[in-house]
C-alpha cells in the first residue's frame, strides 16, 4: 500500500472512530441540555404556584434564550446555563484520567460541557456589562452517557461515580436545584472603599453605579484536584 492510501486510510479511520464517538457526545450533550430546560421551565411553574401572594419580585421566571442557552431569574439572582456546541477531551491533568473507566478507554475522555453560570439579575436589567458572573458548575457527559459534575465543594456537589452511572432526569433535577440553593445562599458584598473612591466626570455622567462599580457575588471557581474527583469533604 502506498503511503498516499495509508493517510487516506488513516483519515476513514479517524472518521469512523473519533468523529463518530464525537457526534454520539453532542447528540447526548443537547438531548441532557433539552431536559435541563424542561426541568428549568417545570421548577419555576412549580416554585411560583407556592408564592402565590408574595412579592411578585421573588418569582422565578424561566427563558430559553437560544439552542445552547436558558436562564432562570431567581429573585435578584439569574442561573444562566450554557451547553458549548463543540466536544473537549479532558486535559492529562485533569483527577478524571485516574479513573479505570478512562484507562480502560481513552475515547471515554470525551465530553459535552454544559456551564452553569450565576449573575445578579440587575446586571442584565440595567446592562451593566462590566459586573461579573460565576461559574458555579460544569456537567461533562460523554458518548456512554456517563457524567461528571465539577463544582464547589460548598455545593456538595460531587458526583464522582464516573463511568458507574449515566445521566438521568433525576440527577439534572439535584443538580439545578443544589446549583440555585447554592447561589442564594451567597450574598453581594460591598465593594471594598479604594476601588470606587475616585470617578471620572465621564463616569458620574453615566451614572457611578452602573459605570464605575463592578458588581458581582464573590463565589469564586477553581478547579482544584480538591474540588473534583476522588474528595467526599464538603468544606465551608
Amino acid at each position: 500500500m502506498s503511503e498516499l492510501d495509508d493517510r487516506k486510510q488513516s483519515i476513514i479511520a479517524t472518521l469512523k472512530e473519533k468523529s463518530v464517538l464525537k457526534q454520539k457526545v453532542y447528540d447526548n450533550t443537547l438531548e441532557s441540555f433539552c431536559i435541563v430546560k424542561d426541568i428549568l421551565k417545570s421548577l419555576a411553574k412549580e416554585v411560583n404556584v407556592n408564592l402565590t401572594g408574595i412579592d411578585t419580585r421573588i418569582r422565578l421566571e424561566y427563558t430559553d434564550r437560544s439552542n445552547f442557552d436558558a436562564q432562570i431569574r431567581v429573585a435578584g439572582d439569574i442561573l444562566l446555563f450554557s451547553m458549548h456546541s463543540n466536544i473537549f477531551q479532558f486535559d492529562r491533568e485533569h483527577p478524571a484520567w485516574k479513573t479505570s473507566y478512562i484507562q480502560k478507554n481513552k475515547y471515554n475522555a470525551y465530553s459535552g460541557i454544559i456551564h452553569i453560570y450565576n449573575f445578579l439579575a440587575d446586571s442584565f436589567k440595567y446592562s451593566r456589562q462590566d459586573d461579573l458572573g460565576y461559574l458555579i458548575a460544569r456537567i461533562f457527559i460523554n458518548h456512554e452517557n456517563q457524567y461528571l459534575v465539577e463544582g464547589k465543594r460548598q455545593m456538595g456537589m460531587l458526583f464522582s461515580n464516573y463511568g458507574n452511572e449515566a445521566i438521568s432526569r433525576k440527577a439534572l433535577q439535584v443538580i439545578i436545584e443544589t446549583a440555585i440553593q447554592y447561589s442564594l445562599a451567597f450574598d453581594l458584598l460591598v465593594p471594598p472603599y479604594d476601588t470606587i473612591k475616585i470617578a471620572t466626570v465621564g463616569q458620574a455622567e453615566a451614572k457611578i453605579q452602573h459605570s464605575r462599580v463592578i458588581t458581582g457575588k464573590r463565589l469564586g471557581f477553581q478547579f482544584n484536584s480538591d474540588d473534583v474527583l476522588g474528595n467526599n469533604s464538603h468544606e465551608t
